[in-house]
């Protein structure tokens, strides 16, 4: 359940009225690693699972989901078993629900490149936008971003979350949990928030070649996928988009 209702005052010119209102959740996750805190997370409440996997991934803590020994998840603590615990032996603060939740500390000397020839057209980044942008959660409550994972035949997977690198890392983890795993080399990114430094570095650790979004970029993130070869396309809206980097992977149709 994403959605809770509560009682507000709401006030339309003259008009005022008491209604039932939508109001998204949010709950905290704290994660323990080998019985070490690691961080805590402000997530909506559904795929923890999946947040765990993808985010331990895009954090470069585990390499594959096979380094998650055992995960058990009770009310809002997780507690993983990696194979390589001495990756999670670093200094973290939480990750919020809203802007720069990012928990790596940004070593420009070890960016991931990626490895894939993938190519999109404007028609398949405009699909995937439609596809993402149909959130009855976003459409009742204004308060969850979208984020899709799609193969070049389709959406992969589709996810909502307070936090749009919160639902990134979701989407991640649900790929690495599919068996087969699809080859993240071959997917793209479609989000409904901008792509700022995190969610640039957590595509180019996870492999994924492009990441569009109706939304801006920032320079950091300019500047990560610049060296890693990912391929921002931004303010994709209507006819529109502007392509910032790595141009070779947008086709023009």
């Amino acid at each position: 359940m994403m959605i809770r209702e509560y009682r507000c005052l709401k006030l339309d010119g003259g008009v005022v009225r008491e209604e039932s209102c939508p109001v998204v959740e949010e709950v905290p996750l704290s994660i323990f690693i080998n019985g070490r805190h690691f961080a805590t997370a402000m997530t909506s409440p559904q795929m923890r699972r999946e947040f765990i996997f993808g985010h331990l991934f895009a954090e470069r803590i585990i390499g594959g989901p096979q380094e998650i020994e055992s995960l058990e998840i009770e009310g809002n603590v997780a507690r993983a078993i990696v194979s390589n615990p001495m990756k999670a032996i670093v200094p973290r603060r939480p990750i919020v629900s809203g802007c720069g939740g990012v928990a790596s500390f940004l070593d420009e000397s070890k960016l991931p490149e990626i490895s894939s020839d993938l190519t999109i057209r404007r028609t398949q980044a405009q699909q995937a936008m439609g596809a993402i942008s149909l959130s009855e959660t976003h459409i009742a409550t204004g308060g969850v971003h979208s984020v899709g994972l799609f193969a070049e035949d389709g959406p992969i997977t589709i996810i909502e979350d307070i936090g749009r690198h919160n639902a990134l890392d979701k989407a991640i983890g649900y790929a690495l949990l599919q068996s087969p795993m699809p080859d993240l080399r071959r997917t793209f990114v479609a989000c409904t928030g901008r792509v700022s430094s995190d969610m640039a570095l957590k595509c180019s650790v996870a492999g994924i070649p492009v990441a569009v979004s109706r939304g801006a970029t920032t320079s950091l993130a300019i500047s990560i996928a610049e060296r890693t070869g990912l391929c921002i396309i931004g303010f994709l809206r209507g006819k529109r988009l502007s392509v910032y980097t790595c141009q070779k992977r947008f086709v023009i149709d």
